[in-house]
């Protein structure tokens, strides 16, 4: 009984339209204060010792090395090197786009910077060359979800938070499958623009593109700062949040002159603002999986759905549809946040791996970036295009149903997230 007032009382607050923070918070006090036991010395205890963690630092410090990236030029010569390479294929700028996505995904750990990023400087220069710009913004809004998938990843982090999972695994496992969905987002802007005669670029030569890649390459550098110290044991997830925090400010100050350091504090402002919703976010959310651990609804559920007969194939499906359903009402962080710590236990008792599991959340958080009423990236390229949500939506659909195939790939398949990770001896 005491579960289905938990969750009717947060579905109601949140069809009222009030924020996700604010509703769990709500219902967690409201629970605590009228039906149940629990000490609040002990909450309080609960609440330190859930936001104490070490893993979540890296949080501020990827935002911020995101932010320095996105105002220091870091973008706009990875588009320059990405178009060189490309852009004599057919959709050679939308090609582009893909491949600057991925590239910027690898240093910024979050999809709405990139697609800011890259899609205030692309797009424009897409319609110029007469792209639609349907096609410009389907391209973007969908690459840019590869933020969440190509280590470093912030949404990785918190899934490591909410379950105690190795971050360091986590983004070893995401770079296979952000290599491979990167392709297939590739293949899909390839096939579309030779269907409808896009125009192509003139085919750079070696020395151009030597040039480009020298005039992008500390901003590239940054993938081998943050992969390559985790990989070595040099220092952990966290520590390399800041090296890259430390690093972007350097390259995009000193290094490339982009950003005056008057615009600092502005930068350092923002990073905080955006830091302080998610932590908002966490706190509550660890308030929420305490009552739900005091109440034992995830031990409850996982016996109810074992003895159902729920075997590892049934219940990854039914994971993926209500992640999907969720990700129609709440944002990605609130959904690991919320769903993790219910959902991991079953798949625990199940005998699937923690991290193809957590692997499998981050594409469904993916997707659900990219579909209306709350994806958040429809929004950032809505406010880059000036085009309407509806009209958004209708442009992503080819490259959605190419993320929709992908996560199934990803879902049944375990070893496109495992290789790497067990190469390197990360998982068993």
């Amino acid at each position: 009984m005491n579960t289905l007032i938990i969750f009717g009382l947060l579905l109601t607050l949140m069809l009222t339209g009030m924020p996700i923070s604010i509703s769990l918070g709500l219902t967690v006090l409201t629970f605590l204060f009228t039906m149940t036991d629990v000490p609040i010395a002990s909450v309080a205890l609960k609440l330190f010792t859930g936001i104490e963690k070490f893993e979540i630092m890296a949080i501020p410090f990827f935002i911020l090395a995101g932010n320095f990236l996105t105002h220091g030029g870091v973008a706009k010569r990875m588009i320059r090197f990405a178009t060189a390479m490309v852009g004599h294929w057919h959709g050679g700028l939308g090609l582009a786009g893909v491949v600057a996505c991925a590239l910027f995904a690898a240093i910024s750990g979050s999809s709405p910077a990139t697609v800011v990023a890259i899609g205030s400087i692309l797009l424009p220069a897409m319609v110029k060359a007469g792209f639609p710009t349907r096609f410009g913004a389907g391209v973007i809004t969908t690459s840019g979800a590869l933020g969440i998938l190509i280590p470093p990843s912030i949404v990785m982090v918190m899934f490591a938070v909410a379950t105690n999972t190795s971050v360091g695994a986590l983004f070893m496992a995401g770079v296979v499958p952000g290599l491979v969905l990167a392709f297939l987002l590739g293949a899909t802007t390839w096939w579309r623009a030779r269907k409808n005669g896009y125009p192509r670029q003139p085919r750079a030569s070696w020395k151009v593109r030597f040039g480009a890649l020298k005039d992008s390459f500390w901003g590239l550098f940054l993938i081998v700062v943050v992969m390559g110290g985790i990989y070595t044991g040099i220092f952990t997830p966290t520590e390399a949040a800041a090296m890259a925090a430390v690093y972007a400010f350097i390259v995009a100050i000193f290094v490339y002159k982009d950003m005056p350091l008057s615009r600092v504090p502005k930068v350092l402002l923002d990073s905080a603002n955006m830091s302080a919703m998610l932590l908002y976010i966490i706190t509550n959310a660890v308030l929420f999986s305490f009552i739900m651990a005091n109440e034992n609804i995830p031990q409850l559920l996982a016996q109810w759905l074992l003895d159902m007969g729920l075997g590892p194939i049934s219940f990854l499906l039914a994971v993926n549809l209500l992640l999907l359903m969720a990700g129609n009402v709440m944002e990605p962080s609130s959904i690991v946040l919320i769903m993790a710590p219910i959902l991991f236990p079953v798949a625990q008792k199940l005998g699937i791996d923690p991290v193809h599991f957590g692997i499998m959340m981050t594409v469904n958080m993916e997707v659900g970036m990219c579909h209306p009423p709350v994806g958040l990236n429809l929004y950032v390229a809505s406010g880059i295009t000036k085009m309407g949500i509806t009209e958004l939506t209708v442009a992503v659909w080819p490259w959605l149903l190419t993320m929709l195939g992908f996560l199934l790939l990803v879902t049944y398949w375990p070893p496109l997230s495992l290789a790497l990770p067990r190469a390197l001896g990360m998982v068993m």
